[in-house]
């Protein structure tokens, strides 16, 4: 694969940049010290808070919550963030999460759910879950689901577990999501050794969420894998084109489309996994991140421009 050519220099730049916060042969760190440098990473793209957010942290059912609000919101986002289901925290999308709120309007609710290898799936669902039945409980409006990477596989197995009883979710925006275990997707091949993020890394994480032992044909783990894509709520999947996972997101378009529903995939040219840090150095990734968040206020609004 031609990087060189598909990628331009703002965007050599961001990954240059992260490859540079983490010590060599990070990947061989045991995980506390992975989780570290995962850290660190994040501390140092992160941007200021737009003025008008504040923010508030508090728990529920040993789960890590964190409000951001500015004004009086009407929406409730509840943001799940990425790491492979082995990184990341609070603090690690902390400024994205307080940019959408602040673009939006809503009010957004960021979980502290509980990371794999210590905790195994379904681990981080069932935290994702009690934080939205505590959302739905608490403030009583109705939600979008968003979420990076392995949050938004959480975020898209809560849609399918929830149709029964969740009718005020209003919708989902899922950004490079993995939503599968189909390898022989193109993407999977075609961008194996991609900057970001490998074929290989994606195994390591997953192994790590299950101990090795992956699950056959069960949604809560690879919402692919459904059976059933009907009265899924409107959704909005955004993909890096340099990406092992970009072609989950095309298929997941495509499955909810086929069974009735409203799915709209955006594949973002020249961009790869992990570019919402880079929103404030790459112009592709601001532009997309404006994408994001209109698609996350459209969904609020029960609004469907696409």
């Amino acid at each position: 694969m031609d990087y060189e050519r598909r990628i331009d220099e703002e965007t050599w730049r961001f990954i240059r940049t992260t490859g540079e916060c983490y010590p060599d042969e990070s990947e061989h760190l045991p995980i506390p010290e992975q989780r570290r440098a995962y850290e660190d990473m994040a501390r140092h793209f992160r941007a200021p808070y737009p003025p008008q957010v504040k923010r508030q942290d508090f728990d529920i059912a040993d789960i890590k919550l964190r409000e951001y609000t500015a004004g009086s919101p009407t929406r409730t986002v509840l943001y799940l963030h990425g790491g492979g289901f082995v990184l990341g925290s609070l603090d690690s999308h902390t400024d994205i999460c307080a940019e959408i709120c602040a673009q939006t309007g809503y009010r957004v609710i960021a979980v502290d759910y509980r990371l794999a290898p210590e905790h195994k799936h379904p681990t981080m669902l069932n935290d994702a879950q009690i934080a939205l039945n505590w959302v739905n409980q608490t403030y009583k409006e109705d939600i979008v689901l968003a979420g990076d990477s392995a949050g938004a596989n959480l975020c898209a197995a809560l849609a399918h577990q929830s149709r029964p009883n969740m009718s005020n979710i209003l919708g989902q925006v899922l950004i490079y999501a993995v939503l599968g275990q189909d390898t022989s997707l193109p993407s999977y091949q075609e961008h194996a050794q991609a900057p970001m993020l490998t074929s290989k890394d994606i195994k390591t994480f997953q192994n790590l969420r299950c101990d090795g032992v992956l699950p056959e044909n069960d949604p809560s783990f690879a919402p692919l894998s459904d059976t059933d894509f009907s009265g899924l709520p409107p959704t909005v999947l955004i993909t890096a084109d340099c990406d092992p996972v970009r072609d989950d997101s095309q298929l997941y378009c495509q499955k909810i489309q086929t069974a009735g529903g409203k799915a709209h995939w955006i594949n973002e040219p020249g961009l790869v996994h992990g570019y919402l840090r880079a929103r404030h150095s790459v112009r592709r990734a601001q532009e997309s991140f404006e994408r994001i968040t209109v698609a996350i206020e459209a969904l609020g609004q029960d609004i469907w421009p696409y």
